[in-house]
């Protein structure tokens, strides 16, 4: 998949970093258009799609924005993984509110792409949509995180460990976690072993 992170900030030149901490309009106009895509991205990852999303991005931008003075233009933080503990906090605490599963739309999409639409692919996928919910709706809150970051925003382990606010290790474990248990809840939908029922 292909990594849908946030922009690198640290390519563009240092100038522009410490005009966006500065709160330039300009600057922030830029920040945004170039990470709205994953700001997006992970809330519908999170919270499933829909209008909510949208506003929550707003709210997401509108907190780094009032937060942009406290962040360390010369710190060892990039201001994009900054941003995305902001998105993942909010998208947790809207989780923890209305427990929502994850919108699993581009892992059902990719398997309804291996061949032409039929009856009975469509109803293949719409089992295996509904199954996916389900099982995401079963991940612990911090596991769904740590997985959305880790596979669908390509973040490393030490970047979702810095976005999560814990060890690498942990994040590790965390995504390690999340993994084994939509595996489990999704064997339904691999292939059988011989001898099974």
């Amino acid at each position: 998949m292909p990594h849908t992170s946030p922009a690198d900030e640290r390519v563009g030149p240092r100038g522009e970093l410490e005009r966006l901490v500065a709160q330039d309009p300009m600057a922030f106009r830029a920040f945004v258009v170039k990470n709205e895509r994953a700001v997006f991205g992970l809330l519908s990852r999170m919270l499933g799609r829909g209008p909510h999303v949208e506003d929550l991005a707003q709210e997401a931008f509108l907190r780094a924005y009032r937060a942009l003075p406290s962040f360390d233009p010369h710190g060892p933080a990039k201001v994009s993984t900054w941003l995305l503990t902001i998105v993942t906090r909010l998208a947790l605490d809207e989780r923890k509110r209305r427990k929502i599963a994850v919108a699993p739309d581009a892992e059902v999409e990719a398997v309804s792409d291996q061949g032409a639409s039929s009856p009975f692919r469509d109803r293949a996928r719409t089992e295996l949509r509904a199954a996916l919910e389900q099982a995401a709706r079963a991940l612990p809150d911090d596991q769904c995180a740590a997985l959305v970051l880790a596979e669908v925003q390509g973040l490393s382990l030490a970047e979702v460990g810095e976005v999560l606010g814990v060890p690498e290790a942990t994040a590790k474990t965390k995504v390690f976690r999340a993994r084994e248990k939509m595996r489990a809840a999704l064997a339904a939908f691999g292939p059988k072993a011989e001898g099974s029922p």
